[in-house]
């Protein structure tokens, strides 16, 4: 078996708990207006390797990982290659490894559930608060991820649910609020983490020749994200889990 990998991250320190080695997978199907990735977007492309050979790489930064890192998996979509990412992930249990899929949540929900069964922890990216706004920024729908992130609590595997801050965009109180109260819904929450949005990826689109749809939006300033970060911990902190 394997898969299309766009590119490995080897000491990773922001895609989930501890130092980790990040696999990027090739492909995705949504257009998400602030994507900082385009180049992973084509599901043709990128490299293929198999279970074995990224072993081998993770392998050599196994004794970096410490008590409290592992592996994550993100992209592009790790769910739309979720043959691979379970194999690997099944393999990387049996040496005790800790994985963690980062994910968008989209994607067959029987694959995804043959990923969470050799899950530890999953990061969502919850994109937007409405379906008009997931089918108009992202050419996707809210009701699969909330599907999604069902089947996370259900098989009981703990999660964090991320939201990126776009200034005038889902930098408003009530959007937070939106956000706050689904997440609140799932029992296995155990993070909500707001995002700034950036424009590093500037450059991507430009070789690509795409024009990037938030290119005259403001990046958001740390300020923001601590004074919203603190309405929604506020707001989570007042939910009482059934």
């Amino acid at each position: 078996m394997k898969g299309r990998i766009h590119s490995f991250q080897s000491l990773g320190a922001v895609d989930g708990p501890g130092i980790r080695y990040v696999i990027f997978m090739q492909g995705c199907t949504l257009r998400c207006a602030y994507c900082h990735n385009p180049d992973t977007w084509n599901t043709k492309t990128g490299e293929e390797y198999s279970v074995d050979e990224v072993l081998a790489k993770i392998m050599r930064y196994k004794p970096y990982f410490g008590a409290n890192g592992g592996v994550t998996v993100s992209g592009g979509e790790p769910l739309l290659q979720w043959e691979f990412v379970s194999g690997l992930f099944r393999r990387l249990h049996e040496i005790g490894v800790h994985t963690a899929l980062d994910t968008a949540g989209i994607g067959n929900l029987a694959g995804a559930r043959e990923v969470l069964l050799h899950t530890d922890l999953v990061l969502c990216d919850l994109k937007f608060s409405t379906e008009a706004d997931y089918l108009h920024y992202c050419k996707g729908s809210i009701n699969t991820v909330i599907s999604f992130l069902k089947l996370t609590e259900t098989m009981d595997v703990p999660l964090w649910i991320r939201h990126v801050i776009v200034p005038k965009l889902t930098d408003s109180e009530e959007n937070i609020l939106r956000i706050s109260s689904i997440s609140a819904q799932f029992s296995n929450l155990q993070k909500l983490q707001l995002l700034p949005f950036k424009k590093m990826c500037l450059s991507k689109y430009n070789a690509l020749g795409i024009n990037f749809p938030l290119g005259n939006y403001d990046e958001c300033p740390d300020s923001g994200i601590e004074k919203l970060s603190k309405l929604a911990e506020d707001y989570l902190a007042n939910c009482i889990f059934e």
